[in-house]
């Protein structure tokens, strides 16, 4: 355990450790492409968070999906998959890189309070720091803001 509350260990986050519910959050882009990154790991255990968030962008005009956003997709009794939509667009590029910090924290607060609803810990790999081309010292701050400093689990998983 470090200083900031978050567990730090080796291994694959779609094979949360530890008992009772789980959510599984990871950051997903507001354009509605799902197929790089970690969610093909998701994609390989489960079909219907892919399922779920693709009808959540195809279905935008009438719903909350956006930067920011949270959708909460159950896969089996104690797991959900939170989709959190933190990065806009796909590419860096001139605009530099797709991660919204802004984003990612306030997809955060609303986990936070589902979390909380369902006793649930927090599984995730450094979310916003592969594709989207985030730094996790950016992103950790916000994770201990709004989870391990609300008094919820969150254990960070590292491949290798």
């Amino acid at each position: 355990m470090s200083t900031t509350g978050i567990e730090y260990v080796r291994g694959d986050a779609t094979t949360p450790l530890g008992k009772g519910p789980k959510v599984i959050a990871h950051v997903c882009n507001d354009l509605g492409g799902w197929g790089k990154g970690f969610v093909l790991a998701v994609s390989r255990r489960w079909s219907e968070p892919e399922a779920a968030y693709r009808r959540w962008h195809r279905e935008r005009a009438g719903n909350d999906f956006g930067l920011g956003a949270l959708q909460m997709v159950q896969v089996e009794p104690l797991v959900w998959i939170a989709n959190m939509v933190g990065q806009h667009g796909i590419r860096t590029g001139s605009k530099g890189v797709p991660v919204r910090y802004e984003a990612i924290d306030t997809a955060l607060g609303a986990l936070a309070d589902r979390a909380a609803e369902l006793g649930a810990s927090v599984h995730m790999p450094r979310i916003g720091c592969g594709l989207a081309g985030g730094r996790w010292e950016r992103v950790e701050p916000l994770v201990v803001a709004r989870l391990t400093g609300k008094g919820i689990a969150v254990t960070v998983y590292d491949h290798g």
